[in-house]
């Protein structure tokens, strides 16, 4: 581990708390706003512009410009569950965490023999992470063709929004899984089943519908079903009709060798659109982080991003622009929210791997580093970026 990671690592609590905490103080800020702020119409109107005076040497930011830095973790394995016969399920919204408009996330286990009904989406697509256990998918497209998929630990499935589907255990150990929507305001109270759908429809017409006497629907469930106790399906009995690759939802993401993409500090198995073509928009995967080590500071120009942290322990720190920023420690069961083009990195504070399910509202991955940034940067522009920064300091960030 070189020097600077050292650092960051020995001082991250200071250097994100701590930088908020002496930029909020009265007498800083007073300090600053004498040389910030000059009077109306100083500099000129239009075509006739005029130098001013110089001001502060860095900027004084009025809290009152732009909106509190909103809270970005929760903890949805500590939330309460939704729970019917067969299984739970958990979540993290825009209604729970309001930071989280552009993704959704859930956890959901299903008892051996339960299966989450046939159901849709009306407004988000459904990406999942296959955590324990097997189970079985299927799905209804748009042109009526059915495909069902069998999965194991580190699979994933996508749904496109409005695609009709169910989720069967298979065998005799529980499946559990990591789901995310690409849409903040999705919730699991929400979805379209079909046992709420025949229960609110008029008995003649669904007579009419499928060409029987309506007294027959007299013993349809009385509600939704949702998640449903049945009878243990055998493996061997659960014959998968699985789509060629070209157009499958299935993807191995910790097995296909497509989805590798290692860093410093770590290895990272991602699906994208390119990889996985039915994943037009959403894409996602694991990241493994080894102890002592992070995912460099970076910002996902074209994306939000979601986080569950699957086992270890870490911090992230979140850069949220106009002299915002937040550290938030994080754990096994917790989420974080990190919206587009906001900056942030991940370091494992713990000594086992950090694992974390990730996903982005985007089909194409983008990721920008700042590493990358000031060591491309001309020097003279990092110098004047960074003015009163040694030049033998520079040099260690900016290779010659």
């Amino acid at each position: 581990m070189d020097d600077n990671r050292r650092q960051f690592l020995g001082t991250a609590a200071f250097g994100v708390g701590g930088l908020i905490a002496l930029g909020g103080t009265a007498a800083a800020a007073a300090a600053v706003v004498e040389t910030d702020k000059g009077q109306p119409g100083a500099g000129g109107f239009g075509l006739n512009s005029e130098q001013l005076p110089p001001g502060a040497t860095v900027a004084y930011h009025d809290p009152g410009d732009i909106s509190a830095m909103p809270a970005f973790t929760r903890s949805l394995d500590g939330s309460r569950p939704k729970i019917t016969s067969g299984g739970w399920a958990k979540e993290s919204t825009e209604h729970q965490l309001p930071i989280m408009k552009g993704l959704a996330g859930v956890h959901m286990l299903l008892d051996p023999g339960s299966s989450r009904e046939l159901h849709w989406h009306a407004i988000a697509a459904e990406w999942a992470y296959v955590i324990g256990g097997r189970c079985q998918t299927v799905v209804l497209d748009p042109s009526g063709q059915t495909e069902i998929n069998n999965y194991q630990p580190g699979d994933l499935w996508f749904f496109p929004k409005g695609h009709g589907h169910s989720i069967q255990t298979i065998g005799d150990e529980p499946c559990h899984f990591i789901l995310s929507f690409d849409n903040g305001a999705f919730s699991e109270h929400g979805t379209f089943s079909i046992s709420d759908w025949i229960n609110v429809t008029p008995k003649p017409m669904l007579g009419e519908n499928f060409g029987i006497k309506p007294g027959l629907f007299d013993s349809f469930p009385k509600g939704e079903t949702y998640i449903q106790a049945g009878p243990v399906v055998p493996i061997s009995a659960a014959v998968d009709a699985p789509w060629p690759r070209e157009s499958t939802h299935k993807f191995s993401v910790t097995r296909d060798p497509r989805a590798r993409r290692d860093f410093d500090g770590g290895s990272f198995q991602l699906a994208t659109v390119d990889e996985w073509p039915i994943s037009t928009t959403m894409s996602g995967g694991l990241m493994v982080i080894k102890p002592g080590q992070m995912k460099e500071l970076h910002w996902n120009p074209n994306a939000d991003e979601f986080h569950y942290y699957l086992a270890g322990t870490g911090q992230v720190a979140l850069f949220g622009s106009g002299g915002r920023g937040q550290l938030a420690d994080v754990k096994a069961g917790d989420t974080a929210y990190i919206p587009a083009g906001y900056g942030h990195g991940i370091v494992n504070t713990g000594s086992d791997d950090l694992q974390i399910v990730q996903t982005w509202n985007a089909g194409k991955f983008e990721e920008i580093t700042l590493k990358r940034w000031m060591q491309t940067a001309p020097r003279y522009l990092l110098s004047n970026n960074m003015v009163g920064v040694p030049a033998s300091t520079l040099d260690r960030i900016k290779p010659a």
